[in-house]
């Protein structure tokens, strides 16, 4: 089940770490075509923090995050979001803590093409039968540049308004840790440049925990941190990253002796 130290219908106030992975396993195929995605990654993020996440293809970062986000299962290990215990959960349970502590961001924005800019914006709340603040959901939208744009459809929008919409959805059920998958990777340089302010200011302003999966070295130097990813192992760690410093990591992760954090 999903475990807490306290009552599950009791917000007990956000918990010290953000995250908490723990020996964290995943493989995919069968035993003769076995790929491991993740091999025993042990890692801890504390709140208030904007990490991104990086390596080669097939080195295990969109894992690591669909696990970390509780969206798929390890095959061992703990993983622990906000103080709470996500390893064993029912499918239900994960569905109402996703649904209240996490956000989501990803590449291809997710958003329903018949909806307006507003009711996208507000389906987390309507799914998990929450109350809808009209006025907070203005404010957010206004906060992300997107206050005269309320009742516009996707559509209407350029790529970096449809992801300012879905940073938008992502804060609007106030969640203790935002997932991001390359949040940037569709968007030209200067969207990319908004998006990333947004998610820093979920971050400082806030006081968010950002987890962001990103192949873009200028992306990844907006976080506070770097986590490399090499064969499913962590690979080291960059604190005040900048995008030389990132890209020169990369070009090495070969070399780099596998360290935990």
């Amino acid at each position: 089940m999903v475990r807490t130290g306290t009552r599950r219908d009791h917000d007990p106030g956000p918990a010290p770490e953000a995250l908490r992975l723990v020996k964290v396993t995943k493989s995919y195929g069968t035993a003769d075509s076995s790929v491991t995605a993740l091999d025993g990654v042990t890692l801890g993020l504390e709140r208030g923090t904007f990490t991104a996440v990086m390596g080669p293809s097939g080195s295990g970062k969109s894992t690591l995050l669909q696990c970390a986000a509780g969206l798929d299962r390890p095959d061992s290990g703990i993983v622990r979001v906000d103080g709470t215990e996500l390893t064993g959960g029912s499918e239900t349970e994960l569905t109402k803590f996703r649904r209240g502590r996490i956000g989501f961001v990803f590449q291809q924005y997710n958003l329903l093409e018949t909806l307006t800019v507003a009711q996208n914006t507000v389906l987390p709340l309507r799914l998990a039968g929450r109350r809808v603040d009209r006025k907070r959901v203005r404010e957010i939208l206004t906060a992300v540049g997107l206050g005269d744009r309320l009742g516009h459809r996707p559509d209407q929008l350029s790529g970096g308004q449809r992801q300012r919409v879905a940073i938008a959805r992502a804060l609007v059920t106030e969640p203790r840790v935002i997932f991001a998958d390359e949040p940037t990777g569709a968007l030209d340089t200067r969207s990319a440049r908004e998006v990333l302010t947004l998610l820093q200011q979920a971050v400082r302003v806030h006081g968010r925990t950002v987890v962001m999966v990103t192949h873009d070295p200028v992306a990844a130097s907006w976080a506070d941190s770097v986590l490399f990813l090499a064969d499913g192992r962590l690979a080291g760690r960059l604190d005040a990253p900048t995008a030389d410093a990132v890209a020169e990591r990369l070009a090495h992760l070969g070399d780099i002796v596998t360290a935990g954090v």
